[in-house]
């Protein structure tokens, strides 16, 4: 039986956690900090607009839930805590929500550009710490484009969804908003149960493979031609 060897298993949740951790605290601290500046201090008066990662980690749904999912072979998946925002309370409620929204995606785009910048400075680091830095900057760019893709999908309580609302007329987004109380059970429906069924009928029903997995690969190669790795 091979030794349990607990370096090596601090280094590789190092080489995830990082990356996750500072993902998604960017993410959430842009939906606060754009909320802030168009007239809402909720999330501010609030501690979230903060580049602690405490004040957005959600104990179940970005440990306890990925770690779980993880173990099982299943699809990663999580949530942190959602930052509080009052759209009534925006200067120009509609395009405000959709500008607050659409922050945390962005945040995302940014940090995925930022990490791939970086791994050119990583390729120049001592043999010793290059292995490790080349690692987290790539699960960086690729959780980043992944996260900005999943959340740009047009479903409420998804920030996509919440754009979409904003872009289209009352009389059509209203019913669209209102799905937002049914979001997180579409979304297990979509991630968990559908490609279980899919399995078992010898069709592939992977919609996130189809919707994000594709998009975001393509979005990496892009980003990786324009920083000269391709």
């Amino acid at each position: 039986m091979e030794s349990f060897d607990l370096s090596s298993m601090l280094l590789g949740l190092s080489v995830l956690a990082l990356p996750v951790l500072t993902a998604i605290t960017l993410h959430e601290a842009a939906h606060g900090y754009v909320a802030w500046k168009l007239g809402d201090d909720t999330a501010k008066s609030r501690g979230r607009v903060s580049f602690n990662p405490l004040r957005h980690v959600d104990p179940f749904g970005t440990v306890v839930l990925p770690i779980m999912l993880f173990l099982a072979g299943g699809v990663l998946f999580g949530f942190a805590k959602p930052v509080p925002v009052r759209f009534d309370r925006l200067r120009r409620p509609r395009p405000h929500m959709m500008l607050v929204a659409a922050a945390g995606p962005a945040a995302n785009l940014g940090l995925a550009f930022v990490s791939a910048l970086l791994i050119h400075g990583a390729l120049m680091l001592p043999s010793f710490a290059r292995g490790w830095a080349l690692e987290t900057l790539q699960i960086s760019v690729y959780l980043n484009l992944l996260l900005a893709v999943f959340n740009m999908l047009p479903m409420p309580p998804l920030d996509g969804g919440r754009v979409l609302v904003g872009l289209l007329p009352p009389s059509v987004g209203r019913p669209i908003a209102r799905l937002e109380r049914w979001g997180l059970l579409i979304l297990v429906a979509g991630l968990f149960i559908l490609p279980m069924l899919g399995d078992r009928m010898n069709i592939d029903l992977d919609i996130f493979a189809w919707l994000v997995g594709g998009p975001t690969e393509a979005l990496q190669d892009i980003l990786y031609s324009i920083m000269g790795f391709a």
